[in-house]
C-alpha cells in the first residue's frame, strides 16, 4: 500500500553497462525503470577506457540528468544508482556510485542493500589510519580492496567480498573493467543482460525490457562476474550459503513487470490473493486494491472469491512520493493527497481492502476511515502477507521494534487501531506456496526474517539499531 506510504521502503536500485558507446544514456533509461527502487538521490558514472567522470545529486534521474549533464558522460561503460536513505544517511556525498581516484587509477562503487557489520569494519579501519568521506556502509567496500594487498583488483575484490556480512549487490568499475557481485544468500535481486555485444547488470529485469536488453541469467550467490575488453568471466568467491531472496520482493518491492529467478511478480501477488481468498472467505460486493502493488493481488483474489474486483481508490499520479519527507507527520499527510475513495463504487457497499502490508498501521487507519467517509458500510482488511514482527537488517528501512505495530500487537488489536470490520493476514505457508519458488528447504531459498524473526546471516550489534545505509 504504496507501502504505508511508506514505512517499509527499499534502499537502492543499480543499473550497469559494459562495451555500449552510448552507456551512459542506456544507463538513464535502466535507471529510469527503477526509480521507485530509491527518488533521494542519483547517479552515473562513466568509463571511456582511460578515466572515470561521474555526476551524481539528490533527485529524481529526470531532475539530475539534463541534456547538458548527460553531454558530460560519454564513455562504453557506466554504472548507476538509485537511493532511497534513511534518517542519517542523506546527504549528496552520501549519493552513488562512489568515485574515488588515487595514483593507481580510478574505483566506481555502486550498492543494493545493507552490511550489518559496517561499523565494526569501519572501526577497524579507522584504527588502522583509513579516512572515510561518506556515512555510508558502500564506502567500507573501497577501504577494504585498497588495503587487498594484492596486485590483481580481482584478487583484492574477491579478498575484500568474504569479510562483508548481510545484503549486498555491488557493481565495481575501474577504467578498463566492470565487475559483479552477489552476497552468498542473493538476499538481493541481481540479473545479466546482453544488448547487442554488450552486458547489461540490473537489479531488476524490467530494465532489461527498457533498454531493449536481453536476459541472460540471474546473478548466482557468491559469484563475482569480471566484464572486459575480453568478454565475460565469471567464478565464485564464496561457496553459496542458500539462497534466501528477499520476500518483499515479490510483494512490494519491485515492479510487476519484473522476474525474479524466473517468477513473474505480477503473476505470483496474483496467486498470493488468490491464497488469500482461499484461506480468508468473506461475505462482501466489491473487492479493491491499494494501489498500486496491491493491485495484482486483489485481483487475484477478486477472480478466486467471485466477488468482482473495482476500482475503489484512486492514486493521484502527479504527487510526488511523500515518504522522501523526512517527518512522519508529513507522510501522514500525504495519505489524502496521494489516494481518493471513489464513493460511486463503495458507498453502501460491503469492501474487501487488499493491502501488501501493514507496517506502522496509520496508513490503513486513514484509508479505512476514507472508505466509511466515503459511504462503504463495511471494510474488510485482507493483506497478502504475514504480520511484519521483526526488523530487517538488509536494506529495508524498519531497524527498530518500536517501528512495527504488529511486533507488540495481536491482530485483533491492530483491527480495533485501524477501524476494520475484519484484518486477517496470509499465512507463512501460504505465502510460500503461491509465490511458487521450488528452492529446498522450508523457507523454499527466501528470507523470511521480517516475518519468522530467523536471520539468514549473523546480527551484529551495531546492526540494532542499523546504522548509514546504502
Amino acid at each position: 500500500m504504496l507501502a504505508e506510504l511508506k514505512g517499509l521502503n527499499e534502499e537502492c536500485g543499480v543499473f550497469g553497462i559494459w562495451g555500449h558507446p552510448e552507456a551512459a544514456q542506456i544507463t538513464y533509461y535502466g535507471l529510469h525503470s527503477l526509480q521507485h527502487r530509491g527518488q533521494e538521490g542519483t547517479g552515473i558514472v562513466v568509463s571511456d577506457g582511460k578515466e572515470l567522470r561521474g555526476r551524481k545529486g539528490e533527485g529524481l534521474v529526470t531532475e539530475i540528468f539534463t541534456a547538458d549533464a548527460m553531454e558530460d558522460l560519454q564513455g562504453m561503460g557506466a554504472i548507476g544508482h538509485v537511493r532511497y536513505a534513511t534518517a542519517g544517511g542523506s546527504g549528496y556525498e552520501n549519493v552513488q556510485p562512489l568515485l574515488f581516484q588515487s595514483q593507481s587509477g580510478g574505483l566506481a562503487l555502486a550498492h543494493n542493500g545493507n552490511l550489518v557489520n559496517a561499523d565494526a569494519l569501519r572501526n577497524q579501519l579507522e584504527a588502522q589510519g583509513s579516512i572515510f568521506q561518506t556515512s555510508s556502509d558502500t564506502e567500507v567496500l573501497a577501504h577494504l580492496i585498497k588495503r587487498g594487498g594484492f596486485s590483481q583488483l580481482k584478487d583484492r575484490v574477491k579478498n575484500a567480498l568474504p569479510m562483508l556480512k548481510g545484503a549486498y549487490a555491488f557493481l565495481i568499475m575501474t577504467e578498463t573493467e566492470m565487475m559483479v557481485a552477489l552476497d552468498p544468500h542473493g538476499l538481493r535481486p541481481l540479473s545479466l543482460g546482453r544488448l547487442g555485444d554488450a552486458y547489461v547488470v540490473a537489479s531488476e529485469t524490467c530494465a532489461f525490457d527498457i533498454v531493449g536488453a536481453e536476459f541472460v541469467r540471474d546473478i548466482l550467490p557468491g559469484e563475482l562476474l569480471v566484464i572486459d575488453a575480453d568478454g565475460l568471466h565469471s567464478e565464485m568467491y564464496s561457496m553459496s550459503s542458500g539462497t534466501a531472496i528477499c520476500t518483499m520482493e515479490y510483494i512490494y518491492f519491485s515492479r510487476p513487470d519484473s522476474n525474479i529467478h524466473g517468477i513473474n511478480v505480477h503473476a505470483a501477488r496474483k496467486n498470493l490473493g488468490k491464497q488469500l481468498a482461499k484461506e480468508v472467505p468473506i461475505q462482501a460486493d466489491v473487492v479493491t486494491g491499494v494501489p498500486d502493488s496491491s493491485i495484482s493481488a486483489a485481483i487475484g483474489y477478486a477472480e478466486e472469491s467471485g466477488i468482482p474486483y473495482e476500482m475503489g481508490l484512486i492514486k493521484n499520479r502527479y504527487v510526488g512520493r511523500t515518504f522522501i519527507q523526512p517527518s512522519q507527520s508529513l507522510r501522514e499527510q500525504g495519505v489524502k493527497m496521494k489516494l481518493s475513495p471513489v464513493r460511486g463504487i463503495v458507498e453502501g457497499k460491503r469492501v474487501i481492502m487488499v493491502d501488501d502490508s501493514i507496517v506502522r498501521g496509520t496508513t490503513s487507519r486513514r484509508i479505512v476511515r476514507m472508505l466509511k467517509e466515503a459511504g462503504a458500510t463495511e471494510v474488510h482488511v485482507v493483506i497478502s502477507s504475514p504480520p511484519i514482527q521483526n526488523p530487517c537488517f538488509y536494506g529495508i528501512d524498519t531497524s527498530t521494534r518500536e517501528e512495527l505495530i504488529a511486533s507488540d500487537h495481536s491482530v485483533e488489536e491492530i483491527r480495533e487501531l485501524i477501524g476494520a470490520d475484519s484484518l486477517t493476514f496470509l499465512s507463512v505457508e501460504g505465502m510460500l506456496e503461491a509465490i511458487g519458488r521450488n528452492e529446498p528447504g522450508e523457507t523454499r531459498g527466501q528470507c523470511l526474517a521480517c516475518f519468522t524473526g530467523k536471520y539468514p546471516t549473523e546480527i551484529y550489534p551495531q546492526a540494532v539499531p542499523a546504522g548509514q545505509k546504502c
